[in-house]
């Protein structure tokens, strides 16, 4: 997502308080009785069912990104067309967002686990065949289609489920440590994915997909070591009313999730990783700079991301809320404005850094506040809901890259992402977002 990844009840933790019963008298303690002591929390890193299924995760990530580099460089090698290739791009786009909507539903009523599973185990199905089709030269662009397509399907059913479990397999008070750590399993596999990708088609066009396979087999084989279930037996058998709409309605009615997916929205269509690459090259090759120049530009803003993830920790632990969500929204219309008046290429990708480190750590605050306030009976859908909303302004905002690009050059360009980055901020300066509690305060 470039930038989602995305809860409170206002005072409800302080309401519950006030609203119980009066305490009865103390009684005397009873001198025999031994004090209970606490037992300490276990961490992150030695809480092996969260391991389990982040490594599990971390491996459907980088073969998802390994396949994903190889689908257009196959179109290209076959067909030589720059439009197929960006025709089957968006229809994945397209497909998985669409997806996300019943994927939301039957991560709340089938067992978490085994939907991750059948989905991992179809891909492994599809790519091997695939693969096969590709030795023996039979792989049309209908076949391409049909595969890519395929996969787009298994992601988008696969990736509410990932994510709702980690509610069920940590506590409240490690959501947000759990969600900056996979925020650097996705950004990981974004940088590591494409090159291995393109590597293994520089050997054989069938390999990326090969090692897909296999990866996608070691996805599902870790799995087997979550020995805790990844949602309560009550949530999955729940069937109170709303279906697949309770997850919009849900997310709509809190009043931290609403600023924030408004924001997130309109971020993500002024930049998207898509319609900002799209700009920076379009960008770059007017002002005459050569691939290599090129190539260097969109690897120094790509690396934000990265290192983006691998501080979220640290700042969750130096920063408050509202300053990091204040940041992130306000951070794009200054780049925006900056792309535009700045000459040159590679200081372009130093820019556009700014913007992509904010991507993982906006992800984490907004999904531990979803994890926090969701019951684990809804999480699926309100994630189902996440997804739909924040993929589908991708698309547009690509198109409004090359549309704009094309009639009045990349100035407007740029000018047009303030507008729209500046306008999707607006509701950060609530006061609500102003004054946002730690995620593990409004937890239920």
């Amino acid at each position: 997502m470039s930038s989602t990844e995305p809860r409170e009840r206002g005072t409800g933790t302080q309401d519950r308080v006030l609203d119980a019963d009066p305490p009865e008298p103390m009684s005397e303690p009873d001198a025999a009785a031994p004090e209970t002591p606490e037992t300490p929390e276990t961490p992150l890193i030695k809480n092996w069912n969260f391991q389990a299924l982040w490594s599990s995760e971390a491996f459907a990530a980088v073969a998802k990104e390994t396949a994903e580099i190889a689908y257009p460089l196959l179109i290209l090698a076959t067909t030589g067309s720059t439009l197929f290739a960006g025709i089957v791009g968006s229809a994945q786009l397209i497909t998985a967002s669409l997806i996300s909507i019943p994927a939301g539903t039957l991560a709340d009523r089938l067992d978490r686990r085994l939907l991750l599973m059948g989905c991992n185990l179809v891909r492994v199905v599809l790519l091997a065949l695939f693969s096969v089709l590709i030795f023996t030269d039979s792989a049309n662009m209908a076949v391409i289609f049909a595969i890519a397509l395929s996969s787009a399907v298994c992601f988008g059913l696969s990736q509410p489920a990932g994510l709702a479990a980690i509610k069920a397999l940590v506590p409240a008070s490690q959501l947000t440590q759990a969600t900056a750590q996979n925020q650097i399993r996705y950004f990981g596999a974004t940088v590591a994915g494409p090159p291995i990708g393109g590597a293994l088609f520089g050997v054989a066009r069938a390999f990326p997909y090969l090692a897909a396979a296999v990866s996608f087999l070691v996805s599902s084989l870790l799995l087997l070591f979550v020995r805790k279930p990844m949602q309560s037996e009550q949530s999955r058998s729940a069937k109170e009313k709303g279906g697949t709409v309770e997850g919009f309605r849900f997310l709509f009615k809190q009043p931290i999730l609403r600023p924030l997916i408004i924001w997130i929205m309109g971020s993500n269509m002024a930049f998207t990783h898509s319609g900002v690459f799209l700009a920076l090259i379009a960008t770059a090759q007017g002002r005459g700079a050569s691939e290599s120049f090129i190539g260097a530009t969109l690897a120094v803003a790509g690396l934000g991301g990265l290192f983006g993830s691998l501080i979220a920790g640290w700042v969750f632990k130096k920063v408050k809320p509202s300053v990091i969500v204040l940041y992130g929204a306000w951070i794009g219309p200054v780049v925006a404005i900056l792309l535009a008046v700045t000459p040159g290429v590679i200081p372009l990708g130093v820019i556009v850094t700014l913007v992509f480190i904010r991507g993982p750590i906006i992800s984490t605050l907004f999904l531990s506040y979803l994890a926090a306030v969701a019951p684990d009976k809804v999480q699926g859908r309100v994630l189902g809901a996440v997804f739909f909303m924040s993929m589908s302004a991708a698309p547009i905002g690509v198109f409004l890259v090359g549309a704009v690009f094309d009639l009045a050059g990349s100035t407007w360009v740029f000018i047009t992402m303030c507008v729209i980055s500046g306008v999707a901020a607006l509701p950060t300066l609530t006061k609500r977002i102003r004054t946002l509690p730690a995620p593990e305060a409004v937890a239920v």
